[in-house]
């Protein structure tokens, strides 16, 4: 079965084509930028050195990274050389194997696709961080709506209290949602308000718990004590919280974002990643870069502006779409 019939046979539902479809839009940008090129690039080419080397700054400028587009083209080469390949339009489908192929060894979280939590141990607690501007808060609302679309009840804690216009903008994604939200005034201590939604949530007997944390990374310290005290905090309601944390990262800041996900898991025992706003840029190469140079795995992407554009990120799909060699009428490559 070849990599194409594999796409058809998940996209099957009509959900699931749905939910294809919004990432090959969301993804629009990327694939005219980087597909575009890679084919006008290659038409009438012979393979040689010089044809691999702009292949390989066409990854790096697509913000795929130094190391990663080396890894890449070092794979490409071993598959021409091993296949015998002599016509550069083969490359387009090799190129899309190789980086299916490094998108799946990198970790993955198959509860992501369900929505579904340990039963025995609830409430299943999430924090996320980040920095401002990145797209938490409509990550919250977003993550918040998939769980309740998937049958979890779920409360949202607004900690992030520094920032003014935080807990507004937050309770406007929670009401989208149809969920609560368990929010102080500005200034308030995050550590007491992620305690007194985690209490709130046990009284309920809720299955999700969603905190959203200050999104300052200029004074390391501070953040990682913040943290720090908000998880030991909660730990005194549920001795396993928080079961995850995530980290939003925003996909238009394309190799930034790959030196915030460093910095971050510094301070932080970061646990997945969201990559944000992937429709607003030309550089969804980032997602490559991060998958195969973190040891977390992106676990969610963002790929649109409506509540229901969070998706689990699935590699095969997602490399897919990049190419969408459907629309391109090379869908047997």
């Amino acid at each position: 079965m070849g990599f194409f019939d594999k796409i058809k046979q998940k996209i099957s539902g009509v959900a699931d084509a749905l939910s294809f479809d919004r990432l090959k839009e969301g993804l629009s940008k990327t694939r005219n930028s980087f597909v575009g090129r890679l084919r006008s690039l290659l038409s009438g080419r012979t393979i040689d050195d010089t044809l691999l080397s702009e292949i390989e700054e066409i990854l790096i400028t697509s913000d795929v990274g130094v190391e990663t587009s080396e890894k890449i083209i070092a794979r490409l080469k071993e598959r021409v050389k091993s296949e015998n390949v002599t016509e550069s339009d083969a490359i387009v489908g090799i190129l899309k194997e190789e980086i299916a192929a490094l998108l799946m060894e990198s970790p993955a979280a198959q509860d992501d696709a369900t929505f579904a939590i340990d039963e025995t141990d609830k409430p299943h607690v999430i924090m996320l961080i980040g920095v401002n501007g990145v797209g938490k808060t409509t990550t919250i609302g977003k993550l918040a709506r998939n769980y309740k679309s998937a049958g979890k009840t779920v409360l949202i804690g607004a900690a992030d209290t520094f920032r003014a216009a935080a807990n507004e903008q937050l309770e406007v994604w929670a009401n989208r949602a149809g969920v609560d939200i368990v929010q102080q005034q500005h200034g308030a201590d995050p550590a007491a308000v992620a305690y007194d939604t985690l209490n709130a949530a046990k009284a309920r007997g809720t299955d999700v718990v969603i905190i959203d944390t200050a999104g300052r990374l200029h004074n390391k310290l501070g953040l990682m004590q913040e943290l720090e005290k908000i998880s030991r905090v909660m730990k005194k309601i549920h001795p396993n919280a928080p079961h995850e944390v995530f980290l939003a990262l925003d996909a238009t800041t394309g190799q930034n974002a790959l030196q915030q996900a460093r910095e971050f898991t510094k301070v932080a025992p970061v646990t997945g990643i969201v990559l944000t706003k992937l429709d607003g840029t030309a550089k969804g190469g980032a997602v490559i870069a991060i998958a195969d140079s973190m040891s977390i795995p992106v676990r969610y992407i963002g790929v649109g502006e409506r509540i229901d554009d969070l998706q689990p990120f699935d590699a095969v799909s997602f490399v897919a779409a990049m190419f969408d060699e459907e629309s391109s009428g090379d869908a047997g490559a």
